[in-house]
């Protein structure tokens, strides 16, 4: 329903648009439902399924997909963030022309933040015109996925779109909580919906189903270049956001906006969250739990890279019981972990029971201790015969306990 546009262009025209793309990825998000997890980190550099951070997955779906001209664009507590990117991602041959750089906001003689996402790009503008790119890839750093941006250039390339803008399917009673699209026969977006309260509209064909952004744009370099400068001369009047104002304002005016439709990679089931909240974020880490898995960490043909540390292996010990769980390296299991991921160098101590529950760098759960339904950040030492998550109202007088009874210890905390 969706590609029904033009005849496909030759390889060599696309290899040519896929070199001149220049790609920013937004990476500057407080994550505020996300706290006590972004207190001191950016969103996109909170740690994910044990061994990663949450942009490991954007910046690896850029590399599997051939995009080597990459700007990560920071803001708010970007230390960790920018550390992890320079030492962990600095493999490009800078004297071919590819790099990832990090690109904290430079102000451009003003002396303002980034007001929103459409400019945190037009402060970068001048980034973009050094580049001289044909088209502007604008992703997000905290969404988990795997995606070969290439078929959506293709698709951007075969409609003539001044914008194409990455789409995923999901079910009507969750287009509540993100933009949906209305869109033709053709896949052109007709109008755009911001988090629609009721009547959301659905897929041709597909009344209980709608098509949802994911918060990727692909750009004609002119066509962002126009919108962005006009919106910056509302001022106060916009807030020079994507979903809010440039989209809308290029459907309404008539602009060639089209959709590309996520399909996953080499036909596996398209997999795309975002875990913007305490809940989300948990609830992720459980598909990677999974007997089978709906996203594969164990893909050899689209290995999510990060940060390497050259920790020893796992080890148990004793009696250890480990079931339905991911296990990092540096890890000492001396007790019992069911249904959990424990980042490099956690150690759970003999008698202890870690059960539904993430564990991240460094935590060590003392003897005869017990965690359920938790969240433990970096290097927290919980006590010996301590119980987490047993008592709700204990918890919250401590800890952030979210409505479904998910406790988070946050990182720095000290028990009497």
């Amino acid at each position: 329903m969706l590609e029904k546009v033009a005849a496909p262009l030759h390889p060599m025209i696309q290899e040519l648009h896929l070199q001149r793309t220049l790609t920013l990825i937004l990476a500057g998000g407080r994550g505020e439902r996300l706290k006590p997890l972004t207190d001191a980190r950016a969103k996109p550099a909170v740690p994910f399924g044990g061994a990663y951070r949450i942009i490991d997955f954007t910046l690896s779906n850029c590399i599997h997909s051939g995009l080597r001209k990459i700007h990560v664009l920071t803001q708010y507590q970007a230390r960790s963030l920018e550390e992890h990117v320079r030492f962990g991602w600095n493999f490009l041959p800078r004297r071919l022309g590819q790099y990832i750089n990090v690109r904290p906001p430079h102000h451009k003689g003003h002396g303002k933040w980034y007001m929103g996402t459409a400019d945190a790009i037009y402060q970068n503008l001048d980034t973009v015109d050094g580049e001289g790119p044909l088209n502007v890839l604008i992703l997000s750093g905290d969404h988990i996925y795997k995606m070969d941006y290439r078929d959506m250039v293709r698709r951007h390339l075969e409609s003539k779109a001044h914008l194409t803008i990455g789409a995923v399917e999901v079910p009507k009673e969750k287009a509540s909580q993100l933009g949906i699209f209305k869109v033709d026969e053709e896949g052109r977006v007709r109008a755009f919906q911001e988090k629609p309260r009721r009547d959301p509209a659905t897929i041709p064909g597909k009344p209980d189903s709608c098509l949802a952004s994911m918060g990727i744009y692909i750009f004609r370099t002119d066509a962002l270049r126009r919108r962005l400068i006009a919106d910056a001369e509302l001022g106060d009047a916009s807030s020079h956001d994507f979903g809010k104002d440039i989209i809308p304002s290029m459907v309404r005016e008539e602009e060639p906006v089209f959709v590309h439709s996520f399909q996953g990679v080499d036909g596996h089931q398209p997999y795309w969250r975002d875990v913007g909240t305490i809940d989300s974020f948990f609830e992720a880490h459980w598909d990677l739990c999974a007997s089978l898995p709906s996203i594969d960490l164990y893909d050899v043909d689209w290995p999510i890279y990060t940060l390497w540390h050259n920790d020893p292996p796992a080890k148990t010990a004793g009696d250890a019981s480990v079931t339905d769980s991911l296990v990092c390296n540096g890890s000492v299991i001396e007790g019992d972990v069911a249904r959990s991921i424990l980042s490099p160098r956690v150690h759970v101590d003999r008698g202890a029971r870690v059960e539904d529950s993430i564990l991240m760098g460094g935590v060590r759960i003392g003897e005869g201790a017990q965690v359920r339904r938790a969240i433990i950040d970096k290097w927290v030492q919980i006590p010996p015969g301590a119980r987490i998550g047993f008592d709700p109202s204990r918890d919250a007088s401590l800890f952030r306990v979210t409505p479904s009874g998910i406790t988070v210890v946050p990182t720095g905390f000290r028990f009497d």
